[in-house]
């Protein structure tokens, strides 16, 4: 790995990105099923859903622009689209289900957007750029699962729409952990921020001391 990662800082990759206000936060995909190792879910997606309620938390108190996504399919399966001949237990996930329910401990509040989806990105064919956008966000934290997947595409896409993306590190998850490393290296190298929860806080907290009229999270 060491050299691989001289290879990347060779070619000028992983260069640092600014850390930019106005903030706001996506949660991808925290539901139901993807939390239940029988369903959907296994390897550390538990432990990201306990480390992002503190940062959900934080979010709210800061007053930043907070949105969700969940995979919700038609009941009769009208849209049922290439990602389902993929992975065709995806249809299960319907608006009413049990499985494609946010988790409990993640549950929207008044005011947060949520985005239904039928393919990975929580951009794609959806209003949650705009709705971001409105919001003058320019640093989108980014947690969710599973990490190779919707986490990917979702931090692809903000990127390519001129968001700074920076994914929390304990807070995304994958069913399998090696795509879950691999993933969070690729994304260092070519499109977002990568730190843990506390890491990124942290860096928060400090450009509200230079920056007047920038809240930074507790």
């Amino acid at each position: 790995m060491h050299e691989e990662v001289q290879t990347y800082q060779r070619q000028g990759f992983g260069t640092a990105m600014e850390i930019r206000p106005p903030y706001g936060l996506l949660i991808i995909d925290f539901v139901n099923g993807f939390a239940d190792p029988a369903v959907f879910g296994g390897g550390n997606i538990p432990e990201a859903i306990r480390n992002t309620q503190p940062l959900l938390r934080a979010a709210r108190e800061q007053g930043w622009p907070v949105a969700h996504s969940r995979i919700v399919f038609a009941d009769d399966d009208a849209d049922h689209n290439i990602f389902t001949l993929k992975v065709p237990g995806m249809l299960t996930l319907k608006q009413d289900s049990h499985n494609s329910a946010i988790v409990p401990e993640l549950a929207p509040a008044a005011g947060e957007l949520v985005v239904r989806k039928t393919v990975p990105s929580a951009f794609f064919g959806t209003s949650l750029a705009a709705w971001l956008t409105q919001r003058g966000v320019q640093t989108l934290l980014v947690a969710g699962c599973v990490t190779s997947g919707c986490v990917r595409a979702s931090v692809v896409d903000a990127m390519s729409l001129g968001f700074r993306p920076l994914v929390l590190s304990d807070c995304v998850g994958d069913r399998a952990l090696g795509p879950h490393a691999a993933n969070l290296f690729d994304m260092e190298q070519k499109y977002a921020t990568v730190l843990t929860r506390d890491e990124a806080l942290a860096q928060i907290a400090q450009i509200a001391q230079r920056v007047p009229g920038v809240r930074a999270a507790a």
